[in-house]
């Protein structure tokens, strides 16, 4: 498409985090993948305690692996090469191309290794862009983040280095978007300006007309024109970089929308321990009619429910403190003896164990865990990436890996590579919920379990749900975004001759008033 053999490529930037950057980009993908192109998602640089395993196990983002299932492609470690996972000190784990690498403080990772792995970045994406028709990236934050403009490697040092135009995201719902888009030119250097080809407002509720006026000024002030404005839609968050939500059937604070297939409802209560990891393992549950999902830390709301999630996190000794400081580990241990169900998934399950051993994450030694399962976990310095798959409660299964410890297994029941003891179950795999059958067979165990007249639906396709997702992206890029201009840009890059803004550049003199 752009040059020669060279595939086209769009930068997605945001005025701020959570502007909805990652759902822009998802729905450019599936629009183009609808327009019969070979597509591909691209992040330089993600920081995320939710990621995901490809098939040749590497650890990318949860949220590029989302948007290659939108772009109707295989994800690989090309589309995320920088993975940054934060820790409990101020550091964070660098993964690189799919493998970890070290640990490096902020100041560390700024002080010079992210502008080393700028050539790096720029050779995946040419090699995506050999292979691909399109590549869209998606930005960090805010390009306009001028204290980190010398480090940059994700936001406009890429697009200079790749000469991509960028698509400037703001999220109108937070207010302020207009002096947000304006701000983030006019704080841009004239060459990074030169890049930036236009805007698009995210989350717009009411008449587009009354907002016209306020579109018509931007252009005259930047010389750029607005993309797009597209409406608030409800429940549209792909698998999240952060924050507590859900992707499907709203956020885990509200009930499936759906009526429950038996008598009773499903009350799930999910744990928000520290450094939380791949908490969309909960996606599949949320899902599923009749099944309500929540966060709650206090013990009431663990006393109430039905099952209790104990998910991942990156600090597996610092959860078990954070428990026995709340009174958790006792709720906990309480529902174990009354045989109430109690599930946990890769760090929530080594630290349902009998002891961790961590010479490696926190450093702590040897520390008691909550002795609910016989199991004893051992902290390597090798990390487990793994996309497992086999049988269990009689239906197949499939799921993801990604974890220091090492369990070893003394007693229970087998349960997908972990153990079940009563009501108490642990696995290290993420994603085993989405497989359909095994869920369902699941939560029959843990309603029988908990006493509940609980039927899940028969025919709950996780899959279907999440495909009916996607597509609702790509209308949203259909239907209200100026897809003529946006393919423009992806094939011929950023328009020639972008006026340059100054800071504090004064409004026209006919829209002045005193």
């Amino acid at each position: 498409m752009a040059d020669g053999d060279t595939g086209g490529a769009l930068l997605v930037a945001g005025t701020t985090s959570d502007a909805g950057k990652s759902v822009v980009t998802a729905g450019i993908c599936r629009w183009l993948a609808r327009r019969g192109l070979k597509v591909a998602p691209f992040k330089a640089q993600n920081m995320s305690l939710n990621s995901f395993v490809t098939r040749e196990g590497a650890e990318i983002g949860r949220a590029q692996a989302m948007q290659a299932a939108a772009a109707r492609v295989e994800p690989s470690a090309l589309m995320n090469p920088v993975l940054l996972k934060p820790g409990g000190d101020r550091t964070s784990q660098v993964v690189l191309l799919g493998r970890p690498v070290g640990e490096l403080s902020a100041r560390g990772y700024h002080g010079g290794r992210s502008e080393r792995l700028l050539g790096t970045v720029t050779e995946c994406l040419a090699e995506l862009r050999r292979t691909h028709d399109a590549v869209i990236c998606e930005g960090a934050g805010s390009p306009a983040e001028i204290n980190l403009r010398r480090t940059d490697i994700v936001n406009m040092a890429l697009a200079r280095a790749a000469r991509m135009p960028v698509v400037v995201v703001g999220d109108i719902d937070r207010g302020g978007v207009f002096a947000s888009f304006f701000g983030t030119t006019a704080l841009l250097s004239r060459a990074d300006q030169a890049l930036v080809s236009g805007y698009l407002v995210n989350k717009f509720r009411g008449d587009v007309s009354l907002l016209e006026p306020g579109l018509d000024m931007l252009r005259r002030l930047t010389g750029r024109p607005t993309l797009g404005v597209l409406p608030h839609r409800h429940g549209l968050g792909i698998d999240e970089e952060d924050g507590l939500r859900v992707s499907l059937r709203g956020t885990v604070r509200e009930a499936s929308s759906a009526p429950p297939h038996g008598a009773e409802v499903l009350r799930v209560t999910v744990l928000p321990v520290p450094l939380m990891s791949n908490f969309t393992d909960i996606d599949a549950l949320a899902a599923e009619p009749g099944v309500v999902v929540r966060f709650g830390d206090r013990p009431e709301e663990l006393a109430d429910a039905d099952l209790v999630v104990v998910p991942g996190t990156r600090g597996t000794v610092g959860a078990l403190r954070w428990l026995r400081q709340r009174g958790l580990a006792e709720v906990l241990a309480r529902r174990a003896a009354e045989g109430r169900p109690v599930l946990g998934i890769c760090g929530g399950f080594q630290l349902l164990g009998e002891r961790v051993e961590d010479d490696v994450e926190s450093r702590a030694g040897v520390v008691e865990g909550l002795g609910l399962l016989p199991v004893r976990v051992r902290f390597a310095r090798a990390k487990t990436l793994a996309r497992p798959s086999g049988t269990a409660l009689g239906e197949p299964v499939e799921g993801y890996e990604i974890h220091h410890g090492v369990a070893d297994v003394l007693g229970g029941e087998p349960f997908l590579d972990g153990c079940r003891v009563g009501a108490v179950w642990g696995t290290h795999w993420h994603g085993s919920l989405e497989s359909d059958a095994f869920r369902r067979a699941f939560l029959r165990r843990v309603a029988t379990q908990a006493g509940r007249a609980f039927v899940p639906a028969p025919d709950t396709e996780f899959g279907v749900l999440r495909e009916e997702q996607l597509d609702r992206l790509g209308d949203l890029i259909e239907e209200h975004a100026d897809t003529a201009a946006l393919l423009r840009l992806i094939e011929d890059g950023a328009p020639a001759g972008l006026p340059f803004v100054p800071p504090g550049a004064p409004a026209p003199e006919e829209e002045d008033s005193v």
